[in-house]
C-alpha cells in the first residue's frame, strides 16, 4: 500500500520520537492572493504536548528553487549553484534537525519555532553528502 503524501512521517532520534510532514505554500498578500511559494516541513516532538514543533521554511527568492516542476521534483530545495536537498528524504529530514538541534532548538520547549532554511542547507546537505559517502564504503568496493 503506497503511503499517502500528506501523512506524516515517524523518524527517530538519540530515542526521542518526532512525526514531520512537508508542504508545499504560499504567503498572502494584503488581497488575499497567494505569492511566494515556499516549502514548509514541520517536525513535531512525540507524544504530541510534549515540545514545540520546528517548522523549516524554504521561501523562493533569486538563486535559490523550491519544487515547482521541471525539472526539479517534487520536494527539492536548493542553491542555483550550490547545495540541494529532497525534503521527501527521511535523510536529509533528519540532517535538518540535527543542524537545528546544534544550533539551540529545544524541542521540549513549547511553541512552534520557525527557522529559514536556507540558514540550515549548506550544513544540512554536507551531512547527508558525508553520511552517502560513507554509506558507499571505501573506494573499489
Amino acid at each position: 500500500m503506497p503511503r499517502r503524501l500528506n501523512a506524516p512521517r515517524r523518524l527517530v532520534v538519540d530515542g526521542r520520537v518526532y512525526m514531520w510532514m512537508m508542504r508545499h505554500d504560499h504567503r498572502r498578500d494584503h488581497d488575499g492572493r497567494p505569492v511566494d511559494c515556499r516549502q514548509v516541513l514541520t517536525i513535531s516532538p512525540q507524544p504530541s504536548g510534549t515540545g514545540g514543533p520546528l517548522r523549516v521554511v524554504f521561501a523562493d527568492g533569486p538563486g535559490r528553487y523550491i519544487q515547482g516542476g521541471a525539472p526539479f521534483g517534487s520536494g527539492d530545495v536548493g542553491l542555483s549553484r550550490g547545495a540541494h536537498l529532497n525534503l521527501h528524504e527521511p535523510g536529509a529530514v533528519r540532517a535538518l534537525l540535527d543542524v537545528a538541534l546544534a544550533r539551540g532548538w529545544r524541542p521540549e520547549v513549547p511553541g512552534v519555532l520557525e527557522l529559514d532554511g536556507w540558514s540550515l542547507l549548506e550544513a544540512a546537505a554536507a551531512a547527508v553528502a558525508a553520511a552517502r559517502a560513507s554509506d558507499a564504503g571505501p573506494e573499489g568496493s
